[in-house]
């Protein structure tokens, strides 16, 4: 039913191919199990929250090792950068748009904390779900189909890394961390963050590497980003209900 939305080259490209198929099954069961650990996108694990919150001075390991461990386990971030990074193929390219997504993510991030700007929990994940929404319509081709235009790609991808990054911002500014030492600690954290994103970015390329490969990529292709608009709808319909019932 979906199909008859977007370009005709996805319906030939989903009748076309027949490998692949075990590949992409792999793949879209360990993003469902990364879906099911936890709904919550921006949610920090109770131990960490109670370390964050007793903790004070400069403590750059931890607080790296926290935004590595943020970033490797928010589904939120890596559905929005497999989204980014899906249909693009030059290491120099990637390179840009990933470089755009740290930008907003960070800079919201540091300066949301630092100025103590917060945004309601529930809304701005919403707004992530939305960003999720977004880069999968753009992949099946949506905008061009239904408004005849391609909306700018890199400045979609600065500005929903805007987004992100308010909604880590928010989570922190809850658990009210220590004035003492907050700058280096940010910046460390914003540190592990870059690292956990450079891990998870390897480990999606590798995948992908070796699924474009396959003669069923544009057929799986199709359903990966269906799939992937969902669980952003998902999102955003969780996320709304907790805010209307909270």
């Amino acid at each position: 039913m979906l199909s008859i939305l977007f370009d005709d080259r996805w319906r030939a490209r989903a009748r076309a191919g027949t490998g692949g198929s075990r590949l992409f099954r792999i793949f879209l069961t360990l993003g469902l199990l990364g879906m099911s650990a936890d709904v919550l996108a921006h949610a920090v694990a109770e131990g960490d929250k109670g370390y964050i919150q007793e903790i004070t001075g400069v403590n750059l390991v931890a607080f790296m090792y926290l935004g590595a461990k943020h970033m490797v386990t928010g589904y939120d971030h890596l559905l929005f950068l497999l989204g980014v990074i899906f249909f693009v193929y030059r290491m120099q390219h990637i390179a840009i748009y990933v470089s755009l997504f740290a930008v907003g993510h960070s800079l919201t991030m540091l300066l949301g904390v630092y100025f103590n700007i917060g945004i309601n929990s529930y809304i701005i994940d919403a707004i992530i779900g939305l960003s999720v929404v977004y880069k999968a319509l753009d992949n099946l081709g949506a905008y061009q189909r239904w408004f005849g235009f391609q909306p700018n790609t890199k400045a979609a991808t600065l500005i929903f890394g805007l987004f992100h990054g308010f909604g880590l911002s928010s989570k922190i500014i809850e658990y009210d961390i220590s004035p003492d030492g907050l700058v280096p600690n940010l910046l460390a954290f914003n540190v592990g963050v870059e690292i956990g994103q450079l891990i998870a970015l390897a480990m999606i390329l590798i995948v992908m590497s070796f699924w474009r490969k396959t003669d069923g990529f544009f057929r799986h292709a199709y359903t990966a980003n269906v799939a992937m608009m969902g669980a952003g709808f998902l999102l955003i319909g969780y996320q709304l209900t907790g805010y209307f019932i909270a």
